[in-house]
């Protein structure tokens, strides 16, 4: 079976940075005050991050995992050809996580990004503005289906 999952370095991260779709470049200039083409290298050195792509091997974005269960995913164009292949890998990729829970915020423009959180069984938790701009950003959680999971509930992760 082909694995369209891989772990990133630096270099690709940069390729995705230079080919973020308009809405993901927003959130991370505007919502968050920073130059994708420095932060998401940093960004993929400082967490659990993997790169993406489709059949054919083009670059369809990036995600990661930082230590505590905060996830981010970034991506090119090349997602919206590809929508159920996308959509089918990262859930794989969630389903295979071993964090109790995964966690962040979500710029409220970047609609692409709430469905899928939506579609991959992302709870939202509440609307909060945030950044340079104080912009709309939309808590959400999800806990990991992973068999190894402890079922006792636990306290949520701090915003």
């Amino acid at each position: 079976m082909p694995n369209y999952i891989h772990p990133a370095t630096p270099e690709l991260a940069y390729k995705v940075a230079e080919q973020l779709t308009d809405a993901d470049y927003r959130e991370v200039y505007e919502g968050h005050g920073k130059d994708p083409k420095i932060w998401i290298p940093i960004w993929s050195l400082n967490s659990d991050s993997y790169y993406f792509t489709d059949k054919k091997g083009n670059l369809a974005g990036m995600a990661g995992v930082e230590d505590g269960g905060a996830i981010w995913m970034l991506c090119t164009e090349v997602i919206y050809r590809n929508k159920i292949m996308f959509v089918r890998e990262a859930k794989k990729f969630i389903d295979s996580r071993k964090e109790k829970y995964l966690y962040n915020i979500v710029d409220k423009r970047n609609t692409v990004h709430l469905d899928l959180l939506r579609w991959l069984g992302f709870k939202f938790i509440r609307e909060i503005t945030y950044g340079p701009n104080n912009l709309s950003f939309i808590e959400f959680i999800r806990p990991c289906a992973h068999p190894l999971q402890s079922e006792s509930p636990q306290q949520l992760p701090e915003s």
